[in-house]
């Protein structure tokens, strides 16, 4: 099951960040996960929304750069080596994870690793063979 990911260029300067939250906060969209990464110039802010396509047309009116992003969302054991377990699976079946960020919601139980893989359709049929947790979006939403 993929999940839709919403990205957005971000200058990296003062204000930028909360500029773009501030436009979701307007539209009530609802954040269930977020990652950054940058460099000195620019970062791209990739999140996990409720209402993903609302959240890009907001930002894109308020001068954003948005895209959406077909991801995939797994569960994890919250415990040394949960990730590098999966992560095994993927490496063995040939499949380069592109990035990856996690959120848990109570220590020591499922964390959720959101992630973007070379093929998300290979990737989803790997682990389901595998017998890994994938969470559909409105899973994801009620974690």
């Amino acid at each position: 099951m993929k999940i839709k990911q919403i990205s957005v260029f971000l200058e990296n300067k003062k204000g930028r960040l909360y500029e773009a939250l501030k436009v979701l906060q307007g539209e009530r969209v609802n954040i269930r996960a977020l990652s950054i990464a940058d460099t000195s110039e620019f970062g791209i802010l990739r999140m996990i929304v409720d209402k993903p396509e609302e959240a890009k047309k907001a930002l894109e009116e308020n001068g954003f750069t948005a895209k959406l992003t077909n991801v995939v969302a797994v569960g994890v054991k919250d415990e040394p080596g949960g990730l590098a377990a999966v992560l095994a699976y993927l490496y063995e079946a040939d499949l380069n994870v592109e990035y990856v960020y996690a959120f848990v919601k109570k220590a020591g139980e499922e964390a959720i690793v959101v992630m973007r893989t070379s093929n998300l359709e290979k990737t989803i049929s790997v682990l389901q063979e595998k017998g890994v947790k994938i969470f559909s979006f409105e899973e994801l939403l009620n974690f």
